[in-house]
């Protein structure tokens, strides 16, 4: 019978049936976390640790018991990948297999938390709730200048801001008194919405659709909550109405959209100059030839839509205005567009072009600023923001605590999410990064907290997790640490455990609820990139600065509706990590887009991990994996120091996984080797033809060939691209 109980309490748990707290009828997600107690359990050998507390006493109850832990390669290559994003090289492995000490694994944790490589991996964990993109989305996905806040997502994540004041320099660091250029630059994360550039759109309809996506991003990222559900009415689930809705959205209605010039004082004066002369040019040429004003309103309507497109943002924007109600300094920008466009316009191009030329390159980044005056939120009818439903002031979800301030704007906003009496943020954020560590959440809905969502399978982890985030009792742990956040799971017993299936848990737990393994998970796309390029020797340490363009397959930018350039990198922009890939949303790095990494239109709380076999055919046969595949080959042939093949297999196989090859593995890839030495050492061209720039180096293309196909192989085992 105790047995049989255990079942019908998991059972209820998962369905959602189990009250969250006794006397208190709003849902679990709803009331403020506090601590509790550390659970008794029988096995305190092994839950020494307070989140194994919580995991064994599930699995005790269940009569289930937790898997061994795994070995030290698996366990240091695990950590690697999950705090860095990049495999352990032969030297950390033969070093951590040779440290005894107990503190060794603890200490290893701590090297790759301040890795620089860190602020990279969780970087992008953070930017795919930002939305990031380096396109502005839409049909016309033209390219834009935001980097700068990808840069300060990994700078601020290295440095282990609290997290509370990371989102408040989000939200509304250009709110802060005097606040820094960083603090600015922070403000990048509401700008990451799409812009709409095609002409004749109506530019107040779709900046109300960056508000609203700006709304849905905030309680997504930060409440896990489907605010954006009662946009046209009352949420039918849970306790959010429509009012709530666009009081939210007066928080987020009084910002303008400007870029912020990075240039020094003297270079943002030598532009002005140079943009004064270009104008004064202009002017003087107008004036000796009135005409030009007719011509250019010929040539504007005589452009095909494309041809329209292709013009920069400032000139599209000129496009929009009715002719006759354009001002001068608007017929001016469409004249400077004819003069440098057309081939009539040639002494004076060329003249333009040397004025041009003294002009320093201009960067900016995209951020938000508050407006000196405030626009009017008013409800919209059915969600349409045409039709007016009457004043409406800034504020939170009655539902929540409330910002105890009159008018409140966007930096109280800030600072209600990170407030201590918010029931959501703490909970939604140790959730998703347990997810990271998991593959899904201790609430495996993690972007719904709501009615509709799934209740946490350990609801009193959750809120220990979330009170030992905000304020921790570990010696010398500051509050609202991620690095904190960090150690604490990967400490746990239960985070080390091993991923093998065990048969008895098929029938008993087969989704791993219950946590007695750890799981199996195929690396993101990124570090798909990542993981191969570090294998092959090829990878870039250089850490931030523009976007760069590794090789694509031919034909891809033509897919979108305005062909895009793209300029293959070169040297070791080649070679960077994938998150420093340049990203089209309309028209997506292949290799990325088929490991499943967000488009970025939309937050992405938790990825997709598919399978598919156009991932395995782009492992193989990609240009820019089979270049990593010829420089693996020359470096197993060169750095291994073997004499025999089996000594270079044996090489090639550690680098590769950071454990030794079983025997028939050992056998197989032999078999291929052999195979492979005896087809090529007959076609010198077609080794040639293999191997490409790797012909230059010391190995000839015959001896190289073979080994290129033995890389090839093992890049593409499931091994390499998964964290066991």
């Amino acid at each position: 019978m105790r047995k049989l109980g255990a079942w019908i309490w998991l059972l209820a748990a998962l369905c959602g049936h189990v009250e969250s707290r006794a006397g208190d009828a709003r849902h679990w997600s709803f009331i403020a976390p506090v601590r509790p107690s550390l659970p008794e359990v029988k096995n305190a050998q092994w839950a020494r640790h307070p989140v194994d507390r919580f995991i064994l006493r599930r699995l005790e109850e269940a009569q289930i018991t937790p898997s061994a832990a795994a070995d030290k390669v698996t366990l240091l290559r695990r950590i690697h990948l999950d705090l860095t994003g990049l495999p352990p090289s032969p030297k950390e492995v033969a070093a951590f297999l040779a440290d005894a000490r107990p503190e060794a694994y603890a200490q290893a944790v701590d090297r790759l938390l301040a890795s620089p490589h860190y602020g990279e991996r969780w970087g992008r964990w953070w930017l795919d709730a930002a939305r990031y993109a380096d396109s502005n989305g839409y049909s016309i996905d033209a390219p834009r200048q935001i980097w700068r806040y990808r840069d300060w997502v990994i700078n601020t994540l290295n440095r282990d801001m609290p997290f509370d004041q990371f989102t408040i320099e989000q939200i509304a660091g250009d709110m802060l008194p005097n606040a820094t250029m960083e603090q600015k630059i922070a403000t990048g994360f509401h700008r990451n919405t799409q812009i709409n550039q095609e002409g004749g759109i109506d530019t107040e309809q779709f900046r109300i659709e960056s508000i609203i996506d700006r709304i849905n991003t905030t309680a997504t990222t930060w409440l896990g909550l489907t605010l954006g559900c009662a946009q046209c009415h009352d949420h039918k689930f849970d306790p959010l109405t429509q009012r709530d809705f666009y009081q939210f959205f007066a928080l987020l209605n009084n910002a303008d959209e400007p870029n912020l010039p990075l240039n020094t004082p003297e270079e943002t004066e030598r532009a002005a100059k140079v943009d004064a002369a270009v104008a004064a040019y202009v002017r003087t040429l107008s004036e000796k030839t009135p005409a030009l004003f007719e011509k250019a309103h010929d040539w504007e309507r005589s452009l095909t839509p494309e041809a329209s497109q292709k013009q920069s943002q400032e000139v599209r924007t000129v496009f929009s205005v009715p002719h006759a109600a354009r001002t001068l300094e608007q017929k001016f920008v469409t004249l400077t567009a004819f003069i440098e466009t057309t081939p009539e316009n040639k002494p004076h191009q060329d003249a333009l072009k040397k004025i041009r030329a003294a002009k320093p390159e201009v960067q900016t980044t995209m951020v938000m600023r508050t407006r000196a005056t405030p626009r009017r939120t008013y409800l919209f009818v059915k969600g349409d923001f045409t039709r007016d439903g009457g004043d409406i002031p800034s504020g939170v979800p009655a539902i929540l605590h409330p910002i105890k301030k009159p008018a409140p704007n966007r930096l109280d906003l800030a600072h209600w999410l990170v407030a201590r009496d918010n029931p959501l943020t703490a909970r939604v954020i140790v959730n998703r990064v347990w997810q990271q560590y998991f593959g899904k959440g201790l609430v495996e809905t993690e972007n719904d907290f709501g009615t509709q969502g799934t209740r946490p399978t350990h609801p009193e982890l959750l809120d220990w997790l979330a009170m030992e985030f905000m304020q921790p009792t570990a010696p010398g742990a500051t509050p609202w640490s991620l690095k904190h956040l960090h150690r604490l799971i990967l400490s746990s017993e239960t985070y080390r455990q091993s991923s093998r299936m065990r048969p008895e848990l098929n029938l008993r737990d087969a989704n791993n609820y219950l946590l007695a393994r750890q799981n199996r998970l195929r690396l993101d796309a990124e570090l798909v990139r990542d993981v191969c390029l570090a294998t092959s020797g090829l990878l870039s340490p250089k850490m931030g600065g523009p976007s760069v363009h590794p090789p694509i397959p031919d034909g891809v930018m033509a897919l979108g509706q305005v062909k895009r350039a793209w300029p293959v990198s070169t040297g070791e922009d080649r070679y960077r990590r994938g998150l420093y890939t340049f990203y089209f949303r309309a028209t997506p790095h292949p290799a990325l887009n088929l490991f499943d990494a967000p488009d970025g239109y939309s937050v992405c709380t938790r990825r997709a991990r598919s399978n598919t076999p156009l991932q395995a055919l782009t492992l193989l046969n990609d240009t820019a994996f089979v270049e990593m595949a010829a420089s693996f080959a020359r470096r197993i042939l060169t750095e291994s120091g073997a004499t025999t093949d089996e000594g270079r297999l044996h090489y090639a196989f550690g680098l590769c996984t950071a454990r030794k090859p079983a025997a028939t593995e050992l056998a197989v890839l032999g078999q291929l080797l052999s195979k492979q030495k005896a087809d090529y050492a007959v076609d010198a061209k077609l080794a040639e033809k293999l191997v490409g720039a790797q012909s230059s180096k010391p190995v000839p293309p015959t001896e190289l060939a073979p080994w290129v196909v033995v890389a090839r192989v093992l890049l593409n085992l499931d091994e390499v691209i998964t964290r066991e």
